[in-house]
């Protein structure tokens, strides 16, 4: 349909110069929202400084802050929806209230109303009901006459009025897994906690109480065998307790006195004790002596053991007083943490708050640990489980044997059994009272691990709560971000046993030293409960008189943040004396040794096998290891280790890795020009310098991985400084760029690998994001910046507001850390403050020049670099290389002119990238986007400190490097073409990185490169595309470009303010060619309107990005690139996504930018023209091009199509909607839903003009085409009702969205698997929308999403889908009036016109809400008065469901709606009458129209009908201008013909329960109009409905068939064709019904007055319709013989018409109909028919009359009995209906007047004799139907049944007034008659029966042998009551006195022969069947046989002799034909 351009669309046009096209085209506007479309706001980067958030109120040291940089448009999130979906207004939608009202309406019983022929009211009376009736509002000046333009304006004006702004608010966003352009932004680094618990301890309580107990908790894995958290040490003692120990304690410290611990722990499992471990003050004897008392004494025995109790304190008075400082281990317990957890239940805890913390968890651990975790630990999460209060009874002593973690492990592994050895112990007993529950957020009063106060800390005097710290069960991989050094000393044992003399009690006193004197001890020892903070020393448990003791004790230590060689930890080992003796101290040495902090400048950690020395060691000891033989040293044991211990560091300054740790060294010794350094046992000089450095930097990858993530920031962040600043050693310059990028490398691809659970959507693992985004700067090259260089950009809009522009919100934001500038606290410790002054860091808080700074007291300690760490920039001051003595204030250009020592990082990060090879590039290419990452922020930085943010683009950056990254970009892209088939999961995370590093260029660099950068990446595409059609290519530059697109400022990208020039060579474009009268337009202007419309190269080039987004629209839509399909989903959500942001984005709010917005989207209507054929047929009609009318009657005929009324519109047009039905369909609902969206936007956006001047250009097939789109737009956006949204929410399935979402729900189990689904997800076929085979796939919906939804949600999104619809309605009727402009002007107006008209009535045929229609009802009332001949002459069809719709909305229940729509219908009919002073055609369609209304509608009100009746009478009355014409009294006397059509209807709905009811009253209704054929077709139609809705399909093609007749009468009349059915006679063999409707009699209309027969059945097309409609009901009901009687009728039409499918598919449909006659034979079933008949005055008309039932096959008498029984019970209250159990004649005197009767009697249809000869089929013996009969027995004194001899029986004939089937499924009994007969009959017919019974299963193929035993037992079987030898005996065992019953004993006789010839045959049958067990069996039924044979023998012989005397013969005959053969008694009756 459109010009094709010249480049073609799946190739890239050559981008326009950008930053040329904005020098040489300054904007025309001043100022204001259009002026901001055209650059970049200034700010649009900004450098913004975040301090650090610290968590504790002082800092452990000063930190610095971050820089972090966001791009400042914000996501345009659900809750985002949310907010802009405030205020909306609640439409009101008919379709809601209806539901409301049917929902309140209460069930009346209704009575029953007679029906027959009741008259039809009066005219009188039924105009004085309407006359008093009320009308509705009347529409102010409707009769006034206006010019049509005025009418316009008024329209549009209301129209245009209190618009949504934003229509996408309204539309849901599609669900996508996420969206790809959005970066989320990394956590803020920060220190690492598990799972957190807080454990209260309450109280402590003992059977006695004579000492103070001490206390610690620790939790311990069984499992891993670890101690998996430090101590709590806690004090439960009362006051006077404690007092006993007064003289050892000074004041306790306020953090001792904590009762409450936060416990952390990362790998929760079901393997976690909670052990409590207790002490006591030291005292003679051992652990069992002293817990002796606890286990004997009992609490309630205190006053009976009072002196033994007092005696027991007074002891450990003594003993508190003396050894007071020592303890001794006393008891221990545990407790199973899981059982708590689980048992407490968890609360109804927010599922997110659970996922959150296991995601947290996950992104610590490493992969390997990962597999180990999932092994079923998933259920021991602990953040929701309910607090629990425990309380603990039982203690275990500890054993002094089995102290050590070892033991205690076997314990608790113990503990899990049934049978645990601790349960035969004796415990002692006592209670512990604790409080578990999950940690709250931000607790108060808390301490950390280094007891410093964690916010919030109101309070300093309240007691706290401890954090205690976890040492995780395995690696957590978290980078250090706070300050932490502390070291614990674990004592595990000591073996005394070969040391000569007395040591027993012995324990140990453990110092940290910084010298080796006494006063060195440091007090850096942390205190446990009720004491100081901090000791100079700690002293271990003692175990009584045990020379070799276990230790469970640890020492905490809070370690300096320097160390020399001389700190040491000293031990000294005490024997204590318990006893007070005379001369011996209390505590006598009995060993010494210690363990130096430092070796070889590293800390020294791990286990320790210490020899112990007898004496003090000597002078300087402390530099060496006490493994060093000093010499006259005497040591224990011969130097043999006896003193096993394990030092622990938590420390963020020690690495503890070789490989870092010499890395840093060495760094740091570049830092501070110290030569020779010292590393391990090396010294290197500065000659080596340079091979050392470079391997250790190899060597960082032999590191282990957990010290390299604790250490990344520091580590990267000195790789960075390497690059950046090249050393200068030995005064050469050494390059480590190369080095540096490879190890870069290889560190990034190790945390991916083995941290791949902690990567975002992007595959970005989320510890290198958030180092590049906070953490990472360059290095400042000028000392006064005040943040030197740690930068963070925002790329912002100038409004105050952040502009929510992208919906597609990445938020990615690139950034940075700095140093804390802002005041720094004071440090809690001393060395660190020295260290910090003396660093540069100045009270002033201004940066000091630190150059050449060398008076940093490092010491020679490599270990302390790392507190340079913890100040983020401190050591990155620029100490680089050489020391430049720079003064302090430095100008810019020296800064500048410092560069050519440091190199830029971006420059050479680019550089080093594209002259990598081999590993080192795979390395790179595996995590691009690091380096991507890390190139933008460096740049950004770089613009910044350099002050080149102002510069203009084209010159910021050096020729070489833009060449650099051309070379990049067109290398990786050439990877992502070649290698995306081998290794797609690499190459679409290199695509997207890729992609938003170009996203990122485009803020900082020459945009005009940055476009030649994305058209390289095109072409590379597009020509690997050629080559290969593959979607996922295609689908990777999908991504790619909805990457690109996200950008903040793409709409300026775009340059959406330039006006498209022509192309030198302008095309002429056939839009333009074919324009049939653009009066007002040349052809350049032509031109111009159409490249803004099509995708033409000057589109392309000036707006790029948009340009790239709709030619990809255009080619994956394109039908013939059928590979692409699966990618429809996905183009279209790019579409979706960037209109949406561009709707709710506050910089484009206002209409005329708006427009300018959409401008950039116009060629987006012909792409969805072009595509209509494929989309998804909302209409529901399977055609989307013809446009079917959806009447409300159920017949739709494929009409021809109707758009076209111009022949050369028609060729294209035809051959298109031909083509359409190949590839209908291939969209999805919910991509044809989007797309429909984006246009619905584009046509309420672009600017009304140009919209105007592109439609007058289009021909009249593409003007039909849009309007066919508009058309599928009302149903697609039809409102679905609050009921649909019930119902919808009470299913819990639903239909699959696609693949993608279905696997994904499948799959979704873990993070994992997550991240493995959505990236395979993106692959190929992921999103296909189009299997043939998914067509109705539904399946489980996932637990997780919550379905049901409250009451307000629903309420929500009802309010939300009603202002879509009628903001979508409002859209598009905008849009017809366009059209109506544009049409006016063209010569093919009524092709336009009618289609036009279409779309309006079908939009009212949809479910609107009341503000749609008024507008609609004004725009239909405008264009019928523009163009009423388009109604009244041309479009028939459509005038009829104007009448319809019109008629609908003035039943509506909304007054609004009632209003307009008596307005419109009003006008309409004015209009008719002033055409042509006659509305005969709008008065017959509103007859037909109501007709039909009452027909189908379920839920149509009179009431509110009456109501506009009334307000068309009140503008008749008030109409001055027609009031002297006949008009008034027509319109009054139509109006009066509609209200009694009304009358019918109230008694319908009262029927509506009862179906025969109503459909004799529909049947009535249908007589009634026998004179006008229109509207008895209509009722005809709707009792075809009514049956079709109960499944009666023979009665529904009954219907049909005389609708057919009808029709055919009329044809006959009008035109004469040979092969059109001659009328009814034609129809008569398929139901000799149809005669009625014969059109003979006088008071028939003709046919050819105006208005009569005009309805779009009485034509062939309708008739053939009919005929096709019947077969299928025919055929539905399994009548086939008539189907073909009925394709009888069509055959010679279709062969008239030569229509070959026709008739193929006709003998087709016969082939099977007679296919089903052969396969179903013996099978059929049609119906079961009975008397019914009613007697009592409760009935009305009822009363007396009797009718034949049809019912569906196999209906048992009870079911009937208790239908009608139930309903009429319902009706008349169930005591009042009574149902007669026989057949009987009912004699009514004898009923009780009071109640309702009811008989019902099962009937058969009868034949005469001569009937059958015909009938044979049993099709034959069931159709055409009218006389049935029923047999009665009775005796002649009364009873049913007597002895043989007196049994008469009386059969019963019915005769009904049709056939059956007939167009009811009941019919009148009009006659009756009766046959008695006498017993002898009676016994010959039983006779007869049998013998046939006999024969049948003889005969019977394939045999059935238990029928066949079945029949003979009844016929020979010896009992049978009432048997064949009875009858024998009782009737022919004598001659009959009276001759008239010869001839019956005659035939009676003969029967009986016949019978025992058929029983031998039966026998003789049987016995060939049976097998050898019923052998026994057929002996006894033939020995029964010759019984019976014997026995009828002589009967069976004895002839009358009478009957054959030859004279007789004559007489015989006589009497035969004097009829006495029976007594017969007519009894006839005749019903009429």
């Amino acid at each position: 349909c459109f010009s094709s351009p010249q480049v073609p669309l799946t190739e890239a046009v050559e981008p326009v110069d950008f930053e040329e096209y904005l020098i040489t085209h300054p904007p025309i506007v001043e100022s204001g929202p259009l002026r901001d479309l055209i650059e970049f706001p200034p700010d649009d980067i900004e450098v913004i400084y975040t301090p650090r958030e610290c968590r504790t109120v002082v800092q452990a040291v000063p930190e610095d802050g971050y820089h972090k940089l966001g791009t400042g448009f914000n996501p345009n999130t659900l809750d985002k929806q949310k907010e802009r979906q405030k205020g909306l207004p609640k439409q009101v939608f008919e379709a809601d209230e209806i539901f409301a009202s049917v929902v309140l309406q209460d069930d009346l019983k209704r009575r029953s109303m007679s029906i027959d022929d009741t008259p039809r009211g009066s005219w009188a009376c039924s105009i004085f009901d309407l006359k008093n009736s009320l009308p509705d509002a009347l529409l102010p000046h409707l009769l006034d006459r206006a010019p049509n333009e005025e009418i316009d304006r008024h329209n549009e004006d209301q129209r245009k009025a209190n618009r949504h702004r934003e229509l996408f608010a309204l539309h849901p966003a599609l669900d996508e897994e996420e969206p790809v352009e959005r970066h989320c932004v990394p956590e803020v680094p920060k220190e690492h906690f598990g799972q957190r618990l807080l454990v209260k301890c309450l109280s402590l309580k003992f059977e006695i109480e004579i000492e103070p107990i001490f206390a610690s908790l620790a939790l311990y894995d069984v499992k891993e065998k670890k101690k998996i958290s430090e101590n709590f040490f806690f004090d439960l003692n009362s006051e006077p307790t404690k007092a006993m120990l007064r003289p050892h304690i000074q004041t306790a410290a306020i953090s001792t006195l904590a009762r409450s611990a936060i416990f952390s722990i990362t790998y929760p499992s079901q393997d976690v004790f909670l052990v409590i471990k207790l002490e006591k003050v030291l005292q003679q004897g051992d652990i069992g002596e002293c817990a002796e008392p606890y286990m004997v004494f009992k609490e309630s025995d205190a006053a009976k053991n009072k002196e033994k109790l007092e005696k027991l304190r007074s002891q450990s008075e003594q003993f508190c007083q003396r050894l007071g400082r020592y303890r001794m281990p006393f008891a221990w317990t545990a407790i199973h943490l899981m059982n708590i957890v689980n048992s407490a239940g968890s609360l109804e805890r927010d599922t997110e708050k659970g996922s959150w913390s296991e995601r947290r968890n996950s992104s610590i651990m490493g992969r390997r640990s990962l597999e180990r975790t999932t092994s079923g630990d998933e259920s021991c999460s602990l953040t929701g489980f309910r607090p629990a209060t425990l309380t603990i009874t039982n203690f275990f002593k500890q054993e002094g044997d089995r102290l050590s973690d070892e033991d205690l492990y076997k314990f608790l592994a113990d503990m899990r059994r049934p049978s645990s050895v601790l349960r035969r112990l004796r415990p002692i007993t006592a209670q512990l009272k604790l409080d578990i529950s999950p940690a709250p957020e931000n607790p108060h009063y808390c301490l950390t691990p280094d007891l410093l106060q964690v916010k919030p800390y109101p309070d300093s005097r309240v007691r706290p709560t401890r954090e205690i710290l976890e040492f995780p069960a395995r690696d957590v991989y978290v980078p250090n971000t706070i300050y932490r050094n502390l070291l614990y000393v674990n004592p595990q044992s000591l073996n005394f046993a070969n040391r000569q003399g007395s040591a027993r009690n012995i324990t140990v006193k453990v110092q940290f030293m910084n010298g080796e004197d006494p006063s060195n001890a440091m007090p850096v020892i942390f205190g446990k409960s009720s004491c100081a903070d901090f000791y100079k020393e700690a002293y271990t448990a003692v175990v009584y008189h045990n020379r070799s003791p276990d230790f469970h004790d640890e020492i905490k230590i809070k370690l300096p943040a320097s160390l020399s060689d001389h700190h040491h930890i000293l031990f000294t080992f005490y024997h204590v004396s318990c006893q007070q003796k005379q001369n011996t101290p209390l505590e006598t040495p009995v060993g010494y040794t210690w363990i130096p902090m430092l070796q070889n400048g590293r800390l020294r950690t791990g286990h320790f096998c210490l020899p112990v020395s007898l004496e003090k060691p000597p002078q300087s000891y402390s530099v060496l290891s006490p493994d060093v033989p000093l010499p006259g040293m005497k040591w224990v044991d011969n130097h043999r280790g006896v003193f096993n211990v394990e030092v622990v560091a938590v420390s963020t300054i020690h690495t503890q890795d070789q490989y870092l740790d010499k890395f840093f060294a060495l760094v740091h010794a570049l830092d501070e020009h110290m030569f020779p350094v010292r590393i391990g046992d090396m010294r290197i000089m500065e000659n080596n310098l340079e091979t050392e450095l470079k391997s250790s930097i190899a060597a960082l990858n032999s590191s282990q991985l957990e010290p390299i993530v604790r250490f990344l920031h520091l580590l990267l962040d000195k790789l960075v400084l390497l690059v950046v600043r090249p050393p200068v050693i030995a005064g050469q310059i050494v390059n480590l760029g190369q080095a540096c990028f490879e190890v870069m490398a290889s560190i990034v691809n190790r945390l991916h690998k083995y941290l791949d659970t902690s990567q975002d959507m992007h595959g970005r693992n989320s510890l290198l994001s958030s180092y590049i985004h906070y953490v990472f700067r360059l290095p400042s090259t000028d000392p006064n910046s005040p943040s030197p260089g740690s930068v963070h950009y925002a790329t912002m809009a100038r409004s105050a507001v952040r502009p929510a522009s992208l919906n597609l919100n990445r938020s990615r934001s690139l950034s940075n850390s700095n140093p804390d500038i802002s005041g720094t606290p004071t440090s809690p410790d001393d060395e660190v403050r020295s260290i910090i002054g003396s660093k540069g860091l100045d009270r002033s808080n201004s940066w000091v020049n630190t150059m050449g700074s060398k008076s940093a007291p490092w010491g020679s300690s490599p270990g302390s670099i790392m507190l340079g760490y913890f100040f983020w920039c401190l050591t990155l001051s620029l100490s680089g290389c050489t020391a430049f003595p720079f003064p302090l204030c430095l100008s810019l250009s020296l800064s500048l002119g410092f560069d050519f020592l440091t190199q830029l990082f971006h420059e050479e990060l680019a550089l080093q990238w594209v002259v990598s090879s081999g590993s080192v590039r795979e390395g790179a290419l595996q995590q691009a986007w690091f380096f991507f990452e890390l190139m933008v922020k460096s740049i950004i930085h770089h613009l910044y400190f350099t002050d080149r943010l102002e510069s203009p683009r084209k010159n910021r950056f050096p020729e070489r490097f833009m060449d650099d990254i051309t070379a990049l970009v067109s290398t990786i892209a050439g990877d992502i073409v070649s290698r995306f088939q081998k290794d797609l999961e690499l190459v679409e995370r290199l695509n997207m990185s890729l992609a938003f590093f170009l996203n990122d260029l485009l803020s900082v660099m020459d945009r005009g490169f940055v476009f030649s950068l994305i058209r390289a990446y095109w072409k590379q595409v597009s020509t690997k595309l050629y080559a290969l059609q593959n979607p996922t290519l295609e689908s990777l530059r999908l991504d790619f470009l909805r990457i690109v697109c996200s950008h903040e400022h793409y709409v300026t990208l775009n340059l959406p303010c330039s006006l498209l020039t022509p192309p030198a060579s302008p095309s002429p474009s056939v839009s333009s060619a074919t324009s049939q009268s653009s009066g007002f337009s040349t052809h350049v202007q032509d031109q111009k309107i159409a490249n803004m419309f099509e995708l033409s190269v000057p589109f392309r080039e000036q707006h790029y990005l948009a340009g790239l987004v709709l030619s990809e629209l255009s080619v994956i839509l394109d039908p013939d690139n059928e590979g692409m399909f699966g990618l429809h989903k996905k183009v279209v959500s790019v579409v979706h996504n960037l209109l949406s942001s561009h709707d709710s984005d506050p910089r484009y709010a206002d209409p005329e930018v708006k427009a300018r917005v959409a401008m950039l989207y116009l060629p987006l209507i012909g792409i969805v023209m072009e595509a209509l054929p494929q989309l998804h047929d909302f209409t529901g009609t399977g055609d989307i091009f013809s446009m079917k009318q959806h009447s409300d009657c159920n017949i739709h005929l494929s009409a021809v199509n109707g758009n076209i009324s111009v022949p050369c519109a028609a060729s294209s047009f035809c051959v298109l909607a031909f083509q359409a039905s190949r590839q209908h369909g291939s969209f999805s609902a919910e991509s044809s839903r989007s797309l429909l969206i984006c246009l619905l936007w584009v046509l309420k956006n672009a600017d009304e003009l140009v919209l105007q001047k592109w439609f007058t250009d289009l021909s009249v097939s593409q003007l039909n085409r849009l309007l066919d789109l508009l058309y599928l737009c009302v149903s697609c956006f039809e409102y679905k009702g609050k009921k649909a949204f019930e119902r919808m929410n009470s299913l819990t399935f639903k239909k699959s969205k696609d693949m993608k979402a279905k696997l994904e729900e499948a799959i979704l189990g873990s993070i994992g698997a997550r991240q493995e689904m959505v990236r395979r997800s993106r692959g190929a076929f992921g999103s296909q929308e189009n299997l043939r085979w998914r067509k109705d796939m539904t399946h489980w919906r996932q637990n997780s999403e919550k379905m049901d939804k409250t009451r307000a949600e629903l309420e929500h999104e009802a309010l939300i889908d009603g202002n879509l619809a009628t903001e979508a309605n409002l859209i598009i009727l905008d849009t017809l009036e366009i059209i109506v402009q544009t049409a006016s002007v063209t010569e093919s107006k009524e092709s336009i016109l009618g289609g036009v008209l279409k779309v309006l009535l079908h939009s009212m045929a949809c479910n609107q809400s009341a503000l749609y229609l008024q507008h609609c009802f004004a725009t239909q009332r405008a264009l019928v008065s523009k163009f009423p001949e388009l109604l009244f002459e041309e479009e028939t069809e459509q005038c009829a469901d104007l009448c319809l719709r019109l008629l609908r909305s003035c039943s509506s229940s909304i007054s609004t709606i009632r209003s307009h729509a008596s307005a419109s219908l009003y006008l309409l009919m004015r209009q008719n009458f002033e055409i042509g002073n006659n509305f005969a055609r709008v008065k017959m369609q509103v007859t037909m129209s109501l007709s039909s209304l009452v027909g189908t509608s379920q839920n149509f009100n009179e009431e509110f009908l009456r109501r506009s009746l009334k307000t068309i009478l009140t503008y008749a009355e008030e109409d001055l201008e027609l009031r002297e014409t006949t008009f008034p009294d027509q319109v009054q006397d139509l109006v009066f013909n509609l209200h009694m059509i009304l009358s019918d209807t109230v008694k319908m709905k009262e029927h509506q329960e009862d179906p025969e009811m109503l459909i004799d009253l529909m049947y009535r209704i249908a007589k009634g109009y026998q004179t006008s054929p229109d509207l008895r077709l209509t009722w005809l139609q709707n009792m075809a409905g009514k049956h079709s809705e109960r499944n009666n399909h023979a009665e529904a093609a009954q219907c049909l068939v005389h609708s057919a007749a009808l029709v055919a009468e009329y044809l006959s009349m009008l035109e004469d064709r040979k092969y059109l059915p001659v009328g009814c006679v034609t129809f008569q063999n398929i139901s000799s019904n149809v005669l009625e409707e014969s059109a003979v009699s006088d008071d028939v209309v003709s046919p050819d007055e105006e208005g009569i027969c005009s309805g779009k059945y009485f034509t062939e097309i309708g008739l053939v319709g009919l005929l096709e409609q019947a077969a299928a009901s025919f055929s539905m009901a399994g009548m086939y013989e008539a189907v073909n009687e009925v394709y009888k009728v069509l055959i010679p039409v279709h062969e008239a018409n030569r229509d070959a499918k026709k008739l193929a598919t006709i003998h087709g449909k016969l082939q099977e109909a007679f296919g089903k006659i052969v396969h179903q034979d013996g099978k059929r079933m049609f119906g079961t028919y009975f008397r019914v008949g009613f007697y009592g005055t409760k009935f009305g008309d009822l009363d007396e009359q009797e009718f034949v039932y049809k019912e569906p096959a196999i209906t048992k008498l009870a079911e009937i009995s208790h239908r009608l029984e139930g309903f009429y019970g319902e009706r008349f209250g169930e005591d009042q209906v009574e149902v007669i159990k026989d057949s009987n004649p009912v004699d009514k005197c004898k009923l009780d007047p009071n109640k309702a009767f009811i008989q019902i009697t099962y009937v058969e249809p009868y034949f005469d004799t001569y009937e059958m000869k015909d009938r044979i089929t049993y099709f034959d013996k069931n159709y055409n139907l009218r006389r049935f009969v029923y047999c009665t027995p009775f005796t002649l004194d009364g009873r049913a049944h007597g002895d043989l001899h007196e049994q008469f029986k009386r059969k019963t004939i019915l005769t009904t007034s049709h056939a059956f089937p007939y167009i009811k499924t009941r019919i009148n009994i009009i006659h009756k008659e009766e046959i008695i007969s006498t017993p002898i009959e009676v016994a010959i017919e039983d006779m007869q029966k049998k013998t046939q019974e006999l024969a049948f299963a003889t005969h019977q193929d394939p045999a059935d042998a238990k029928m066949l035993q079945m029949v003979l037992q009844g016929s020979v079987g010896t009992t049978v009551n009432q048997g064949p030898l009875e009858v024998a005996q009782v009737f022919l065992s004598e001659i009959p006195s009276d001759p008239k019953l010869y001839r019956h004993h005659n035939k009676l006789r003969l029967c009986f022969k016949d019978f025992t010839k058929r029983c031998e045959d039966a026998l003789r049958k049987n016995k060939s069947l049976i097998g050898p067990d019923q052998k026994e069996y057929q002996r006894e039924l033939e020995r029964n046989y010759h019984r019976l044979k014997e026995a009828l023998q002589p009967l069976i012989n004895r002839k009358i002799p009478q009957l054959y005397k030859p004279v007789l013969q004559v007489n015989s005959h006589r009497w035969d034909q004097a009829g006495f053969l029976s007594l017969c008694l007519y009894v006839s009756e005749s019903r009429d």
